[in-house]
């Protein structure tokens, strides 16, 4: 026998039933297409609430930097190199860093503008951080065991001015000092200016002579050293050993260099953008006669002879006139 429910477990049955409904009623009510919750504002906002949804890089953020078309390249920095064709004999190809670079370079002085000085020596940075493209050749002298470094980079222009004239500076306000190197041992530096030939658009050249020791031994070392603002580009040579620098060498690398670089950035500039057609592919005529349009693969259709009247007649009549009592007619 089955047991009725008792009157207050329906009465409480049914209001269960009656708040699910109005719940749901209230639901599709916002989120249907006559209410706010289905708006795009209110989408983004769930999406950006998500912990799932990926956030936007920082690259697509950020509007890129525009980029100079008429920057030094890498390629044109290689080409514009210098080769121990170039220089002659004795030089060759480097074979790594000369010995007195870190115990003779690697000093620092209290006068910040002879500190700056010995920096931008040791590190290659003659006029400052290469602001683009940079390549470097090195060629060693193995009779007199001298080296000469030749440098290609990219610059501002009006930051290389900046630093060829605070070079033009260091004869009078370095033209001695004394600076400290990494064994605490004292060097007596000098510095004076050199002459280089007009090449490129702005140059400045010095010789630094510095005097200390050398694996326990005195020694001296003494290097050109050469600056040259090429347009918005830069050379930079640095000539020199434990022997007094032939300064001929220096000149004929800034001519020479200078030449070749305003040659390979003319040549490159002037090279076309657009691909060029091969001649031995004949180009597709802008509008095709009309055979070549049919679209049989076999050629072009011959039209068909028109009937005349009377053949007509009979083809719809369903008699195919007889060709061979027409031919007998036609030799009467």
């Amino acid at each position: 026998m089955t047991r009725r429910p008792s009157p207050r477990a329906v009465r409480l049955l049914a209001s269960a039933l009656g708040l699910g409904t109005l719940l749901t009623l209230a639901v599709f009510l916002h989120d249907g297409d006559g209410g706010a919750g289905d708006t795009s504002g209110h989408r983004q906002a769930r999406a950006a609430a998500s912990p799932t949804a990926p956030a936007a890089p920082a690259a697509q953020q950020a509007s890129a930097s525009p980029v100079d078309p008429a920057a030094l390249t890498e390629a044109q920095a290689q080409g514009a190199l210098l080769t121990d064709a170039d220089l002659g004999a004795p030089w060759t190809r480097t074979q790594g860093a000369a010995l007195w670079r870190d115990a003779l370079l690697k000093a620092t002085a209290d006068n910040a503008d002879c500190g700056r000085l010995l920096d931008a020596v040791y590190t290659e940075e003659l006029l400052g951080e290469p602001a683009g493209a940079r390549a470097v050749a090195a060629f060693d002298d193995n009779d007199e065991g001298g080296q000469l470094r030749y440098q290609v980079g990219a610059a501002h222009r009006a930051d290389v001015d900046k630093q060829l004239a605070w070079l033009k500076s260091m004869p009078k306000k370095c033209a001695r000092f004394t600076a400290v190197g990494p064994g605490g041992a004292r060097q007596e530096v000098r510095v004076t200016a050199i002459g280089l030939p007009k090449a490129g658009d702005a140059r400045q050249g010095l010789r630094l002579s510095t005097r200390g020791e050398l694996d326990g031994a005195p020694a001296t070392l003494t290097l050109d050293l050469a600056a040259v603002r090429v347009g918005d580009d830069t050379i930079v040579v640095t000539n020199g050993g434990l022997t007094e620098p032939r300064t001929e060498y220096t000149v004929h690398a800034v001519e020479v260099g200078a030449d070749r670089l305003e040659q390979t950035v003319q040549e490159t500039a002037a090279a076309p953008q657009t691909p060029v057609q091969d001649e031995s592919v004949s180009p597709a005529p802008s509008q095709p006669p009309a055979e070549s349009q049919d679209p049989s693969p076999t050629g072009p259709v011959k039209p068909r002879p028109q009937p005349q009247p009377q053949e007509q007649e009979a083809q719809e009549d369903g008699q195919v006139p007889d060709q061979d009592q027409n031919a007998d007619q036609d030799l009467y």
